[in-house]
């Protein structure tokens, strides 16, 4: 579940906000590595490798590695290619990292009354190249942004600018939890206003990098803020309605079942979307009705989708009471127009795509983005094959189950590239569709 915590919660208009800045210099973090070397970016040759803390049950259990190429590991296990030797980062042949000095400096600010924490992380500058401001908008997690990514450190190290934040409701910040879209743009556009103001004078340009359910939430900040770009990694140009929909399609041709099965689903996903679109004051009927009629179909008993397997596996009387199972609604904007807010941007766009994603399917996105671009919008879409959401590559086992072995090649520099205006293709195997593409 990876736009919405629906089953597992623990993944408008510029509200005037009163600023409230506390800045102080940050300590390491209190985790280090058996051996000594402490979490933060490495660089040896054009390797660049970030340590992390790896998280079980609400704490640091181990030290991870991830470089910017996408390999990833834990520091100290089978096959490592990272070693911790005498409190220094070496490669297996004995190459010595050096560390990537980014200055990190923790801060408070407000907005619409409640105070947020972040993090600006300025980078050395690197020469020759145009240096860039970026607000890194969460997903739909639960839980603390600031010092629990690896992501903002990826970028850093290559010579952007991040501010980090945790959102409402986790980790230092204040307030109640959400998935309200407009809400959390709020608070992404308040981030971007504090993070320049924090960081005047050090960048040329600045945007925002949205993952996941970021795209939604990044580009609808962009449209209140002075942004001069949007990065959206593996989010969708759908409303969170279809998102479900297309899941179960996606899920229904993975477990061989053909276009007329898929056809019948639809008057399912049609149904539960209603319900839930309208807090389950509609739709339960048309539900009732639709279940019958199916009863005896294999497919209706493997749907999963983000929520409707919850709604069908409720009773009518649970859904009459507002109640299916683990489904929480969390404020979500179900019928979020996506299009209409990428067609009030006029800046440049990247939409990095996992061409097998199973928690967010990309093709009607694709289409989308197209169409997009053919009205003339600076919109770049690149899509990487054989990866499944968070630009994660895998092998398919024989039972058509994944095993999860790293982040694509090419992904973590072709945005940080897009950011300082440096893109240069190729990025890996991605396939890329540009801007300025004809039809």
């Amino acid at each position: 579940m990876m736009f919405f915590p629906l089953k597992h919660v623990g993944y408008c208009m510029l509200v005037s906000a009163v600023w409230l800045v506390v800045s102080c210099a940050t300590t390491p973090s209190n985790f280090v590595a058996a051996q000594g070397c402490q979490t933060g970016a490495y660089q040896y040759g054009e390797q660049i490798v970030v340590l992390y803390d790896h998280v079980r049950d609400g704490a640091p259990d181990r030290t991870g590695y991830t470089f910017v190429d996408g390999r990833r590991g834990i520091l100290g296990g089978e096959d490592a290619e990272v070693a911790c030797v005498s409190a220094k980062l070496q490669t297996p042949e004995g190459g010595s990292f050096s560390r990537v000095e980014i200055a990190e400096e923790d801060t408070i600010f407000q907005n619409d009354g409640v105070t947020l924490h972040g993090r600006l992380m300025t980078p050395t500058a690197i020469a020759g190249k145009p240096r860039a401001l970026a607000v890194f908008v969460h997903g739909s997690e639960s839980t603390p942004t600031v010092g629990r990514s690896r992501f903002p450190h990826l970028l850093a190290a290559q010579g952007i600018t991040v501010f980090a934040y945790d959102k409402r409701g986790t980790g230092m910040s204040d307030g109640t939890y959400t998935q309200n879209f407009p809400q959390l743009a709020d608070d992404a556009a308040a981030a971007f206003n504090h993070a320049v103001m924090m960081a005047s004078g050090q960048f040329d340009r600045a945007g925002y990098y949205g993952g996941s359910q970021g795209g939604w939430v990044a580009p609808l900040a962009a449209t209140q803020s002075d942004a001069d770009f949007v990065v959206v990694g593996f989010g969708l140009v759908l409303s969170p309605i279809e998102e479900d929909a297309e899941q179960v399609y996606d899920e229904m041709r993975r477990n061989g079942y053909g276009e007329g099965d898929i056809a019948k689903a639809k008057e399912v996903t049609s149904a539960t979307g209603l319900i839930v679109a309208s807090n389950f004051s509609s739709g339960i009927d048309e539900l009732h009705e639709i279940k019958q009629r199916y009863a005896n179909e294999p497919w209706l008993l493997s749907i999963e989708g983000e929520f409707t397997d919850e709604i069908l596996s409720a009773s009518e009387d649970e859904l009459r009471a507002g109640k299916a199972g683990d489904f929480e609604d969390e404020n979500v904007a179900w019928r979020y127009d996506a299009m209409s807010v990428l067609r009030s941007l006029e800046i440049p766009q990247l939409w990095v795509i996992a061409a097998n994603d199973t928690a967010a399917p990309g093709d009607l996105t694709r289409v989308r983005l197209r169409a997009l671009q053919s009205e003339g919008l600076p919109i770049t879409t690149a899509v990487f094959p054989r990866t499944d959401h968070g630009m994660v590559e895998f092998d398919e086992n024989p039972d058509g189950s994944r095993t999860y072995t790293r982040f694509t090649e090419g992904f973590f520099r072709m945005i940080a590239d897009m950011m300082m205006q440096d893109f240069d293709p190729p990025y890996g195997t991605a396939v890329i569709v540009p801007a300025n593409a004809q039809d």
